[in-house]
């Protein structure tokens, strides 16, 4: 394979200090200033918040990440107000200091500048950004990869430390601008502009990503390979025998269902199923 970075590939190692990590996502409530937000205290978002993540850490899961999944419709970028931001740190730093596991940032739609800066102040290891390199049409409109924008806010921060775990395919849209270039060739590009994970994800949240085309990601990568959609206990081994991580959410709430509470017993399931295939630490 072609070498096209500097990046180690060690990524999940390093964060997690294993070879195969389970990451839980934390699905925020809508945040003060998006369309949803119903007036809910900040102090009763913190406790879904923390409920949430004891249910994922107490339960087996590795390390979780924090998404602003709640605030639909979401910004463009550019339109993603501070409160955004600082409302996350919030959370991310109170998770943070009470499990005291790995933790993520990503900030919808696209904001790796936001997530950096909520990652620096808290301490969090990581990021996601759905679209690092190219470009693609998403529900939001136009969307383009800000790599080099956000890199250089990074360094500014001096924040060179945060890993990058961006998607390869992202779902949620159309990739007609790019459909002339295979997904191999995306992945490549992930790499080329220093990102340190690719992400596999299927067409919407909750759905899988096929493994034919996890299978075209891991083959054009030297970098570490996440899922990061329709994970479950039936498909989770099979995944990760691919796969150096994966980042689950919906199965595990109750009723499977993205904006309910995370169900302990579904973890429970989940993280029996996935250990046989974790390997050792």
């Amino acid at each position: 394979m072609q070498t096209i970075s500097s990046s180690t590939g060690t990524a999940i190692r390093d964060i997690f200090g294993r070879p195969k990590a389970l990451i839980g996502m934390i699905h925020c409530p809508p945040f003060p200033g998006a369309p949803r937000y119903d007036g809910t205290p900040m102090p009763a978002i913190l406790d879904a918040c923390l409920r949430d993540a004891e249910a994922l850490v107490e339960n087996g899961i590795h390390g979780l990440m924090v998404e602003n999944h709640g605030d639909i419709p979401f910004s463009k970028p550019e339109d993603i107000g501070p409160e955004t931001a600082a409302f996350m740190a919030v959370v991310a730093d109170r998770v943070t200091q009470a499990f005291g596991v790995p933790m993520g940032v990503n900030v919808l739609a696209n904001a790796p500048i936001h997530a950096f800066a909520i990652a620096r102040a808290t301490g969090a290891q990581f990021i996601r950004v759905n679209q690092w390199a190219n470009a693609y049409v998403a529900n939001e409109g136009f969307m383009e990869g800000r790599a080099a924008e956000a890199l250089r806010y990074r360094a500014a921060l001096r924040g060179e430390g945060i890993k990058v775990f961006a998607d390869s395919h992202v779902k949620h849209g159309s990739h007609a601008i790019t459909g002339d270039r295979s997904v191999a060739e995306l992945t490549r590009d992930l790499a080329f502009f220093d990102a340190d994970a690719v992400i596999a994800t299927g067409q919407r949240t909750g759905n899988s990503a096929t493994l034919e085309e996890l299978e075209e990601v891991a083959s054009a990568t030297n970098l570490p390979v996440l899922v990061g959609s329709g994970l479950t206990a039936d498909n989770i081994a099979t995944i990760l025998g691919r796969a150096d991580a994966v980042i689950v959410a919906s199965s595990l709430k109750n009723g499977g269902v993205w904006w309910n509470p995370v169900d302990p017993e579904r973890v429970k399931a989940f993280v029996t199923a996935a250990t046989p295939a974790l390997g050792a630490t």
